[in-house]
C-alpha cells in the first residue's frame, strides 16, 4: 500500500497547488468519492488522458494478454475493472488487445467517468478510440464497486481486474474491503479469475484474501520493479 500512499500524497500536492483540496481533503478517506472527484477534475483540467496508480496496461499486458489468450472459452471475453479511476488499463485492453474484449470500467467518481467516456469517444483530438479487435468492445459506468446489483449481473464476467481500488477501500475499515471481495466474486464466473494488483506483500494480502475467498485458490506473481517498486498479481480462482 506504500505506493499509493505515495501517489496519493505526490497528487494531493498537485492538486492542492491548484485549488484547496490540500486544506479540505488532504486528509480524506480513499474510499472518499470526493477526493477522487477532486482529484480527477484536475487531472482533467491539466489535460492528461489518463493517470494510473501503481502502473498502467504498459506495464500490465504482458501479464495479461497471455492469461487473456488462454481464456477464450467465451467471444468476446468479458472484463470488468472495478475503481477504474482515468487509468489506462481499459482502454489499453481495449485498444491494443488481440483478442476480442468486452470492456466494463466502474467508478464512484462521476468525473472519472466522464473523463473516460469523452476519451473513448474522442476527447479533445476528436479521434474516437480504435479497438484492437473488431469484436471488442469498451464502456465506463458511474458504480460503487461495493454495490454492483445495477450493472452487473451474477456471473457475468470471466476476468475481474482491482489495481488499487482493495488498497483504498481498505484504508476505510475491512467490512468495507471484504464488501469490495464479495461483490467481485459475485459478478465473476464460476470459471473466472480475480486479479488484485498492489504493491502490499503477500505475507499480508494472501491471508485476507483466503480469509474471504474460502474455498477458493489464491495466487501470487511478481510484477516489475516498476519505478523501483515491485507489485504483485493477486489472481483469485474458483467457486465460492
Amino acid at each position: 500500500m506504500a505506493a499509493l500512499r505515495r501517489a496519493l500524497h505526490v497528487a494531493t500536492l498537485a492538486a492542492g497547488a491548484r485549488g484547496a483540496l490540500a486544506g479540505s481533503l488532504a486528509g480524506s478517506c480513499p474510499a472518499d468519492h470526493r477526493l477522487w472527484d477532486k482529484l480527477h477534475s484536475d487531472t482533467r483540467a491539466g489535460s492528461v488522458p489518463t493517470f494510473d496508480w501503481f502502473f498502467g496496461y504498459e506495464e500490465a499486458q504482458g501479464f495479461l494478454l497471455p492469461l487473456l489468450k488462454k481464456s477464450q472459452a467465451a467471444c468476446p471475453l468479458r472484463v470488468l475493472d472495478v475503481g477504474c479511476g482515468t487509468s489506462s488499463l481499459c482502454t489499453g485492453l481495449y485498444t491494443r488487445c488481440p483478442h476480442p474484449v468486452d470492456v466494463l470500467g466502474v467508478d464512484l467518481s462521476p468525473v472519472a467517468v466522464a473523463h473516460m467516456k469523452s476519451l473513448l469517444e474522442g476527447g479533445q483530438d476528436g479521434k474516437p478510440l480504435c479497438p484492437g479487435h473488431p469484436a471488442s468492445q469498451l464502456h465506463f459506468v458511474q458504480a460503487d464497486a461495493q454495490n454492483l446489483e445495477s450493472v452487473a449481473s451474477s456471473g457475468s464476467f470471466r476476468l475481474v481486474l482491482d489495481k488499487g481500488t482493495w488498497d483504498a477501500v481498505a484504508r476505510g475499515g475491512w467490512p468495507g474491503a471484504y464488501q469490495l471481495l464479495s461483490e467481485c466474486f459475485r459478478v465473476l464466473s464460476p470459471q473466472g479469475t480475480l486479479i488484485q494488483f498492489s504493491d502490499e506483500d503477500p505475507d499480508v494480502r494472501v491471508p485476507c484474501l483466503e480469509q474471504g475467498s474460502p474455498g477458493c485458490t489464491v495466487m501470487v506473481q511478481e510484477l516489475g520493479p516498476f519505478g523501483g517498486i515491485t507489485y504483485f498479481a493477486y489472481l483469485v480462482q474458483g467457486s465460492l
